[in-house]
């Protein structure tokens, strides 16, 4: 190396051509330590400052010097993508820390070694790359290099374990959160050098308070436009209570209100008044279904605009795969109000690569509302349910537990004690009297089977559903609603998560504008009707599911209070659900609801159906928490395994496809044209959420292989055929038109 060269992070030409001055080394170094410092000013800033000084140490060594030098010109994010991978740089920081600071190091040793790979497992993974010679050779290159002394120097920054959030039940939490801290400096740092006008678009959000006027303003506006009614009066006192509720200190809370009580935005009133209240930062919706996010995030951009960042897994790609364009279509999370789905906030907090982490640490002082909290995974709950403690305990989060349906959550009532499993502390409830409310807001009378086991077939079905003008059918399986739709009469409109966001929304639209025009309006649906769609209909039809869904299902139904009852008919389906938890489910609901001669909806069966639910299910099935464990000799934790079996959608049995749906005012065209000219850009792919529906594997195996679908980035398809994609079934992965098949004259 040419001793009179200043050592580089990074080098690269702007828009013109031109070269810029070198990414000075020791100017990014002390950069990102000052920025991670200030993201986890809360729990940790010193260490996440040690991190960011050594976390590029090895770039000091020639080699990685020669190595900027040769390829910078040509490609000029060779950081973010990896490439300076071919001169290894992040291994001397790590190692050193291990030196300095011996079993306390290894924390830092964790975060400077993964900055770019992602947090690995301890045993059999970063102690034998300490271990590696090439490691320690890395170490003393570097050293040798002269880097300056206030990057070397620790200061009187002094390792103390005692201060880990939650100590050794949070360790791994505290890991992550730091981890994140030091990833999204590093990003941003480079990102600051690499692409100033990018950079300089970052951090001109307005603030949750300053927000609070828009919502104050709708609100007014939706009040004096609602007809006065039993319904919209005791909306508006669940409004009130969540805004007075809201003056009490973070934490824990639940929501227990029923559907159609307005629960959307009078927790996002709660979530308001108190960030104003408390100065939180940022408000996180988390909904369960990826197939109805866009439905809330519409509400609330109708009501904040582009402010509102909307962000679920369907638009990354190939996880496996580390790159500028997966992280570029992540976002960071700072914005003021993000919605997202359970799998990417859930299994973000169990993560071990960069781009998955870089947001945790916006997830501090913020306020986290989880819509339909009923809808928790049961195998993942025992991790979920530690890691809200850890969060409102630890990190200034508050949580509301959104539902019609509270699966009491906050008590052992509902667990095997033999399990010593632990359920949420201190929760709090918004509403004063939920029975009261319930008993208020009863507006259905619902039907149960005569014979708990005897199937309706689909053509009886039909015929049944036919005699009614206005009537919505909830099926549990996608097959199922594409079975009873073909033989509805003409007309009859379908709703699945085969069908697109953009598809969706449209029917959606139509469904509501019908019934508000009396016009005669049958549907056939999956659930996903059931969590975040307004409709109202007379009369709602489920099939047999877990007692939480027959109350979603009820929702439908008189949802306005027009009718003295709506009628809800559950009836037993021709095929019963697949084993697993939908059938369990069932069992739970059959259990629950066999011997009960009154209403069942009444709200304390709901406690009884969970604590049914919850002993036929393994709550940690992956063993999370033993994952999750601290050595506490050796500090050793399975951060990468942890991450790779928390897991709520098993990437590796469905792919996302981006369709060729061509409905009115549908973009998918041009957007998809952007996507094989530019690549993968963040605001790209989330115009293209809107375009995508998730598929079987295998499915797009056997697609791909017909050139039906091509693989347009790693993990990612795009539909090239047009007849995959059918007007009112959405897309077909069977590759064949459905047949008619009504019975209905």
């Amino acid at each position: 190396m040419n001793q009179g060269n200043q050592p580089i992070a990074h080098a690269a030409k702007d828009e013109n051509g031109n070269w810029r001055d070198p990414h000075d080394l020791a100017e990014h170094l002390v950069s990102v330590a000052m920025l991670a410092a200030l993201f986890a000013e809360k729990f940790g800033p010193e260490w996440a400052k040690r991190a960011g000084l050594w976390h590029d140490l090895g770039k000091y060594r020639e080699r990685f010097q020669n190595y900027i030098r040769l390829v910078s010109g040509f490609e000029a994010d060779a950081h973010i993508k990896g490439e300076a991978g071919k001169a290894p740089h992040s291994t001397a920081g790590a190692i050193l820390a291990c030196e300095r600071f011996g079993i306390p190091g290894r924390i830092l040793a964790y975060l400077i070694a993964g900055h770019h790979a992602g947090l690995n497992d301890w045993h059999g993974g970063l102690d034998a790359r300490l271990d590696d010679p090439a490691g320690k050779q890395e170490l003393a290159e570097a050293l040798a290099a002269g880097p300056p002394r206030e990057i070397l120097d620790p200061g009187d920054f002094k390792p103390d374990l005692q201060s880990v959030p939650g100590l050794g039940k949070g360790f791994s939490l505290w890991v992550r959160m730091l981890f994140s801290c030091l990833v999204d400096a590093d990003f941003l740092d480079t990102e600051r050098y690499m692409d100033r006008d990018r950079h300089e678009l970052r951090n001109r959000w307005p603030t949750v308070e300053e927000l609070t006027p828009l919502f104050d303003r709708y609100m007014a506006d939706l009040s004096a436009k609602a007809p006065v009614s039993d319904v919209n009066l005791l909306r508006a006192a669940i409004l009130g209570q969540c805004q007075a509720k809201a003056q009490e200190p973070p934490g824990l809370f639940s929501l227990t209100v029923p559907t159609g009580g307005g629960k959307t935005l009078s927790s996002m009133a709660f979530a308001l008044e108190h960030a104003r209240r408390y100065d939180k930062k940022r408000i996180i919706y988390v909904i369960p279904y990826t197939s109805i996010i866009e439905q809330t995030a519409d509400v609330f951009r109708g009501i904040f605009g582009e402010t509102v960042i909307e962000h679920h897994s369907n638009a990354e790609p190939d996880p496996g795969q580390e790159s500028t364009q997966s992280r570029l279509a992540c976002e960071n999370w700072d914005a003021p109000i993000v919605v997202t789905t359970n799998v990417q906030f859930f299994e973000s907090l169990f993560a071990a690569k960069t781009s998955r982490c870089r947001k945790l640490h916006n997830i501090v002082d913020s306020i986290v509302v989880l819509d339909e909290a009923q809808l928790l995974p049961p195998e993942f709950l025992q991790p979920i349910l530690d890691v809200l403690n850890l969060l409102t305990a630890h990190y200034g989060v508050t949580v509301v537990l959104s539902t019609a349906t509270q699966p009491a959550l906050a008590t052992r009532e509902y667990f095997d004690a033999s399990q010593n499993l632990r359920g949420l502390d201190n929760v709090r409830e918004i509403i004063s009297d939920p029975d009261d409310l319930y008993r208020r807001l009863e507006r259905v009378a619902v039907h149960l089977p005569t014979d708990w086991h005897a199937p309706s077939d689909w053509d009886t079905l039909a015929r049944e559903l036919t005699a009614h003008e206005s009537v919505l059918a909830i099926v549990n399986r996608r097959q199922d609603a594409r079975e009873l739709w073909q033989r509805m009469p003409e007309g009859t409109l379908h709703l699945s998560a085969l069908m697109c966001g953009v598809h969706r929304s449209q029917v959606i639209a139509s469904i509501k504008a019908r019934l508000k025009a009396g016009i005669p309006t049958r549907v056939v649906s999956t659930q996903l009707v059931e969590a975040g769609v307004d409709v109202d209909f007379p009369v709602v039809y489920r099939a047999l599911a877990g007692l939480d869904s027959i109350a979603q299902a009820a929702g439908r139904c008189n949802r306005e209070g027009k009718l003295d009852k709506g009628q809800v008919v559950v009836f037993v389906p021709p095929k019963p659900a697949p084993p697993g938890l939908l059938r369990k489910s069932e069992d739970a609901c059959r259990n629950v609801l066999h011997a009960h001669t009154g209403n069942p909806l009444d709200r304390p069966l709901f406690g009884q159906y969970f604590e049914r639910l919850y002993h036929a299910c393994n709550l940690d099935e992956q063993g999370i928490a033993d994952l999750q464990k601290v050595d506490g000799q050796t500090l050793a934790v399975n951060f990468r395994t942890a991450a790779e079996r928390f897991r709520l959608i098993r990437d590796e049995d469905s792919v996302p496809v981006i369709v060729l749906y061509k409905g009115e005012g549908s973009e998918a065209e041009k957007w998809i044209a952007t996507l094989r000219k530019d690549g993968p850009e963040r605001w790209l792919m989330r115009k293209l959420q809107r375009y995508m529906v998730s598929i079987h594997r295998r499915d797009a195996e056997r697609l791909l292989r017909q050139g039906d679908i091509e693989e347009a980035v790693p993990g990612l398809y795009v539909q090239i055929n047009d007849w995959l994609y059918h007007p009112h079934l959405g897309f077909n992965p069977d590759g064949t038109p459905p047949s008619p098949t009504s019975t209905i004259v």
